[in-house]
């Protein structure tokens, strides 16, 4: 009899296969537990270890047909809605690998949503696509991004002959949700695929009182990283294969092969299953019990002096077609400090935000969190640090945050950049060279330089700004932006 979504197939393998204390002839060396440094045992438990089983065990992923495994990636798929889903055991960053390397089995030719995530921007040096970037829709106030418009993608698309696809992101890290149906049709339209980068919207799935999900819309490619509402372990996430015919399974299988590991970890996929089946049989409940609670925790943010926070009266902004409710995001312009500084007195009371920007901070909320205790203790922190920040003497009218430039002229294909004759030089020497190497204030890791680009003084100045204010720098060789890798003069 098939496994039913109640069911977890894979991860009551790995039990069964536990429980029978078998002869561990094989990898790894801490042998289920028995070899391990008693510290590790202390910290992650026996079980945890018994359960780190490697890949290829008959009976597990391998053997008799379905498989344990696969009956969990088919459950999934059920799920989801998708016509085949694959586990990730490298984050969503995989799942856009993924994505960029079967695209580029129709061609060299790419539409992104320009505030693609930076392993986008990897997946483009893997690929060897040459992109053409769509510019999101910028907030006017809050100087962040929210999603493309579909006449936008429709422009990009006319504009590239020979593009095999385009890639957009929804919801945004700020929970912004683009007008995926619209934004679908149109690329179809153009007779390519869709693929959207859902991280942030795995749980969309499985609530009413949430925007409806991109593969529920015509999106050919989903990428969802499970762990980040859902619940599975960090770093597991899915890709989803939707139901047209613009995209070849077999293709898909073939790039989810070439960027994984060869010895996958279980723990990670038996955390997919999991948290699967809790979505699909729970996920409803669990949702309404984390968004009940933040209706609370929302109206009690607006009541601490100075904030205010994002919800659904930002919908019909530009490129704002919904609102994801479990994402908070608080706007601290009125209590003229930034969120980098706010976020600072938030961890000195231990209490960690998702990220901190100079206008906003965001922070996620949990399928099936009591979100009502952890919003008390957010808001009560949030009290203390707008008091603390009252008190002390500061600029009235303190220096305001530029929106990020235009970014630079695509020069040459970021992996010609990338893979191309490099030499290292100082920042403000860097001025007008082409980049080696991507730049992208973190978080949320959008990149604001991508090899091939070439580099100005205002798209620098910006990066160095959000050092300054407390974010940090991914992809550059140096993280304290006093040298660049830029591509070698003839």
């Amino acid at each position: 009899m098939p496994a039913s979504q109640s069911d977890t197939p894979y991860l009551d393998a790995l039990r069964a296969f536990a429980e029978r204390n078998p002869a561990r002839l094989h990898v790894p060396g801490h042998k289920g537990g028995a070899g391990a440094d008693p510290r590790l045992i202390d910290a992650v438990g026996e079980r945890a270890l018994a359960l780190d089983i490697p890949a290829l065990m008959w009976g597990i992923d391998a053997g008799v047909e379905p498989t344990p495994f696969g009956e969990a990636q088919r459950l999934a798929a059920e799920a989801w809605g998708a016509r085949r889903t694959w586990f990730l055991v490298n984050g969503a960053s995989q799942g856009n690998h993924v994505a960029m390397l079967t695209l580029a089995h129709g061609g060299d030719r790419v539409v992104l949503q320009r505030n693609a995530h930076s392993s986008t921007v990897d997946a483009l040096v893997l690929s060897g696509l040459r992109p053409t970037f769509a510019a999101p829709e910028l907030d006017p106030e809050l100087h962040i991004a929210h999603c493309l418009r579909p006449e936008t993608l429709d422009r990009a698309l006319a504009e590239t002959p020979g593009a095999v696809g385009a890639a957009v992101v929804s919801p945004t890290y700020f929970g912004a949700v683009g007008d995926v149906a619209a934004l679908a049709e149109v690329a179809h339209g153009h007779g390519v695929p869709l693929i959207v980068d859902e991280a942030w919207g795995a749980h969309l799935a499985f609530s009413d009182e949430l925007p409806a999900h991109a593969l529920s819309l015509g999106a050919d490619l989903v990428i969802s990283s499970t762990h980040k509402i859902v619940g599975s372990l960090t770093q597991s996430a899915m890709v989803h294969l939707g139901d047209g015919d613009l995209i070849d399974e077999e293709v898909v299988d073939r790039c989810v092969t070439l960027v994984e590991s060869t010895s996958p970890n279980s723990l990670l996929g038996a955390s997919l299953d999991s948290a699967r089946r809790a979505a699909a049989v729970d996920g409803r409940a669990l949702l309404d019990k984390s968004l009940r609670g933040l209706v609370h925790t929302r109206a009690a943010v607006r009541e601490v002096l100075g904030l205010d926070v994002l919800d659904e009266r930002l919908v019909g902004a530009a490129g704002v077609f919904a609102y994801d409710p479990l994402r908070l995001t608080i706007d601290v312009r009125g209590t003229l400090t930034s969120g980098y500084e706010l976020a600072r007195l938030l961890r000195d009371q231990d209490v960690h935000v998702e990220l901190a920007g100079e206008n906003v901070m965001v922070a996620v909320f949990g399928m099936g969190e009591d979100t009502a205790m952890a919003g008390e203790r957010l808001v009560a922190a949030l009290h203390r640090a707008v008091e603390s920040v009252s008190v002390q003497e500061r600029d009235p009218e303190p220096e305001a945050f530029a929106p990020p430039p235009p970014w630079g002229e695509l020069a040459m294909t970021p992996r010609e950049a990338f893979l191309g004759r490099q030499e290292v030089v100082p920042v403000r020497e860097a001025i007008g060279r082409v980049a080696a190497e991507s730049l992208a204030a973190y978080p949320p890791g959008i990149p604001n330089v991508l090899p091939g680009e070439r580099l100005t003084s205002e798209t620098l100045d910006y990066i160095q700004q959000a050092i300054d204010h407390g974010g940090s720098l991914r992809g550059a060789s140096d993280r304290a932006l006093r040298t660049l890798r830029v591509v070698a003069e003839a």
